[in-house]
């Protein structure tokens, strides 16, 4: 008797919930998977953003209520258009490429992924975040100039192992996943850092 209403409680409680948002996501990622990378990334950019601005906040030990609406905003753009469609391409690119039958296509795909797409997301992101900020050329290059290379050196750094781990072991369907919520991660690292 307890284990069926144990199993009746699972069912009904709060385990029913999760089960049945994960069953709808992976039915939306057979059916529309880069409409789905691309929403999943859409949100968890803008919370990424909402949370780094929270944890900012705290740590400056800020009372105010009020947040850059902005942000988020300009972060969920970013991930609905670039960050989920072009992962989700260029994921699937490195599968066609380097399959995996191929020697060292992990350490290939690896150093793809860091040497090339890794660099050009980057001044991409420079790019649209400062066309939606309202900024001009000479604001982009002066980002370019001083940002690139500190920022992409942090990547190569803290990514490499997240990638690794990405290509190597996460199912392709996944992938855009995994590296969304590992950035939610690095945004609120960030913000603790203050940086």
């Amino acid at each position: 008797m307890a284990p069926a209403a144990s199993r009746l409680r699972a069912e009904a409680g709060l385990g029913a919930l999760p089960r049945r948002a994960l069953a709808q996501y992976l039915l939306f990622l057979r059916l529309y998977p880069v409409l789905t990378k691309a929403a999943t990334s859409g949100i968890l950019s803008a919370l990424g953003n909402f949370l780094a601005q929270m944890i900012e906040k705290k740590r400056k030990k800020e009372n105010s209520r009020s947040l850059d609406v902005g942000g988020p905003l300009r972060y969920a753009v970013y991930g609905f258009f670039f960050t989920g469609p072009l992962s989700h391409f260029f994921y699937l690119f490195m599968e066609h490429w380097i399959p995996p039958e191929v020697p060292l296509a992990g350490l290939r795909r690896l150093l793809l992924d860091r040497l090339v797409f890794a660099p050009a997301f980057l001044m991409l992101f420079f790019l649209i975040m400062n066309f939606l900020e309202g900024k001009d050329t000479s604001a982009f290059a002066t980002k370019m100039r001083g940002g690139f290379w500190p920022a992409l050196r942090m990547n190569w750094r803290v990514w490499t192992p997240v990638q690794f781990i990405n290509i190597n072991y996460i199912p392709l369907k996944f992938r855009v996943l995994f590296a969304n919520l590992a950035a939610l991660f690095w945004y609120a690292y960030l913000a603790s850092l203050g940086k």
